[in-house]
């Protein structure tokens, strides 16, 4: 069982950077393959990049180049740095984890932290 907790949403300008982190519970954090998702409002939740537990990491297309994931086993942590944000990347940003970096599902998800860009 692993729950998870987000934190370092807000409200920033467009240009500017945040940084989320995801504190997990539990000893088998570092095999878990681990990722971000996000929801704007009226539309579908989409995912954003994921990192393997040997630090592979996966961006989606409209990300790439702007954020960055990783992790650190030692602190049962992940992060999302977000830079050069837009009005679009506006959402409620989850973490999420799955059992390993073969599982297709992802079973453990945080209750999410708002991110909104203004313009």
């Amino acid at each position: 069982q692993v729950q998870l907790v987000e934190s370092g949403g807000g409200l920033v300008q467009a240009g500017g950077s945040l940084r989320l982190s995801c504190a997990a519970s539990g000893r088998a954090f570092s095999r878990y393959a681990v990722g971000w998702f996000r929801q704007a409002p009226g539309k579908q939740r989409e995912w954003v990049a994921d990192i393997t537990s040997g630090g592979n990491t996966n961006y989606a297309d409209s990300v790439k180049g702007r954020f960055t994931i990783s992790r650190d086993n030692a602190k049962n942590t992940m992060y999302l740095q977000m830079s050069s944000l837009k009005p679009e990347d506006t959402a409620v940003y989850y973490c999420a984890a799955r059992s390993s970096d073969y599982a297709t599902r992802y079973d453990y998800w945080g209750q999410g932290t708002q991110v909104t860009v203004s313009s």
